[in-house]
């Protein structure tokens, strides 16, 4: 098997999704705009820096849609995708993804990003296989506030890729070649584990390391 994986939020896309989603939020008047959008910004912030509390911030992203009306959330994740994320697609990153889709390689989105915001974004960009942060969900289907399992964050996102590499019989370790796109320092678990990591568009620290240990630097965008 070949692999490739992409992390999402400022790999394939030039802005954060999960952030982006706290705006809209806003956007939409189901918050307090200023104190919500402070504890946003400093959430990502702590994601920047990496040292985010994930639990705590899935808990406080969920918290202004989770008991609305399903129909009520679904139309406005249409209009997130319609008016906040398809502009921002460059086709850069689509082109990169159809060199590996037509070399016949094994395709992945590997986010942090929750997978309600991001598996309409997965089939956008046309990648069948999201490894996401699963939103726990109780016996009616609603979100909680919860994260099920592990979050695929840090050395989470190794754990979740192996997991998902074992229900198909394989692993990183027995793949002929295993290629991992990213731009930041909190996936540097996932990019030591492959066997070909990739800088991409990378913020200062990882492209410092990047040239310190030989790993391409890729550009899709500024």
């Amino acid at each position: 098997m070949r692999l490739a994986l992409f992390d999402l939020d400022g790999t394939l896309l030039p802005g954060d999704s999960d952030h982006a989603f706290g705006q809209f939020l806003v956007q939409l008047g189901w918050v307090d705009g200023t104190e919500f959008a402070r504890r946003n910004d400093a959430y990502f912030a702590d994601y920047q820096r990496g040292r985010l509390d994930i639990g705590g911030y899935i808990e406080f992203i969920t918290e202004p849609w989770r008991w609305r009306p399903q129909a009520e959330v679904e139309a406005a994740s249409r209009r997130f995708i319609a008016e906040v994320i398809r502009p921002t697609m460059r086709p850069a990153a689509q082109e990169l993804i159809e060199r590996h889709r037509r070399a016949g390689d094994r395709l992945a989105i590997v986010t942090a990003t929750n997978d309600f915001v991001t598996r309409p974004i997965a089939e956008l960009l046309g990648v069948p296989d999201l490894i996401a942060t699963e939103l726990e969900r109780d016996a009616r289907g609603r979100v909680t506030g919860g994260i099920r399992g592990v979050p695929s964050f840090r050395e989470g996102k190794v754990e979740r890729v192996q997991a998902w590499l074992a229900g198909q019989g394989a692993s990183l370790e027995g793949c002929d070649k295993s290629i991992f796109y990213s731009d930041s320092t909190n996936d540097l678990p996932l990019l030591e584990r492959v066997s070909d990591p990739v800088a991409t568009n990378p913020g200062p620290a990882l492209e410092r390391l990047a040239r310190e240990r030989g790993w391409p630097v890729l550009r899709l965008f500024e």
